[in-house]
């Protein structure tokens, strides 16, 4: 009897060829220059195919990133937790200015990023999928840390998490400096200052 070939099986290798051809294609042509028809091309699939399934551009490069970080170290959310803070927070720093960093990583985030800004349904979708649970894992590291006094208990965890990944991220956005292990474990020990246990609360 003949083998039947498996419909489900030939979706999903086409799914990940349309996802690894947007890869590929944004440090090639930039983001501008993208089309649904090249990614076509690249993947080998009509673009009605993409179409079914991604209703822009804008939601493949989406997936695309998710996908690719999906595959990478970030696909555990949970942040390292040894009772030590400081290294804890510096090693996350620096995986995440490395990331940044990586040609790999850079051209998907900065597509996916100007995305967001004309998109407001993707920007919803980001924040659903990806930078809620992200955001949610980080305070619980942060949750932990006030149990065990290492910050105070009274600090606000969404101003903690912009003062200690916003100067990365406008430094990588604006592209004002190199993103080092340097400058990561530069950022948290301004972070430990500020929000540490000893901090003093605004009256």
């Amino acid at each position: 009897m003949v083998k039947q070939p498996d419909p489900a099986r030939r979706s999903e290798r086409s799914r990940q060829a349309i996802l690894t051809a947007a890869r590929e294609l944004i440090p090639e042509v930039g983001y501008a220059k993208l089309t649904i028809e090249a990614i076509a091309a690249r993947a080998g699939v009509g673009k009605q195919t993409i179409y079914r399934w991604w209703p822009s551009k804008g939601a493949v490069i989406f997936d695309a990133f998710l996908a690719l970080s999906e595959a990478g170290p970030e696909q555990d959310m949970a942040l390292p937790d040894t009772g030590d803070l400081e290294a804890d927070l510096k090693q996350v720093m620096r995986a995440t200015a490395a990331e940044f960093a990586d040609p790999v990583f850079e051209g998907p985030i900065r597509a996916l990023n100007m995305e967001i800004i004309e998109n407001p349904g993707l920007a919803a979708q980001y924040r659903e999928k990806l930078a809620g649970p992200l955001d949610e894992a980080k305070k619980e590291r942060l949750r932990s840390a006030q149990r065990a006094g290492q910050l105070a208990a009274d600090a606000d965890l969404d101003l903690a998490l912009e003062l200690l990944y916003a100067p990365l991220y406008q430094r990588w956005l604006l592209r004002s400096g190199p993103l080092t292990s340097d400058y990561a474990d530069s950022l948290v020990d301004a972070f430990l200052r500020a929000m540490g246990k000893n901090s003093v609360t605004p009256c």
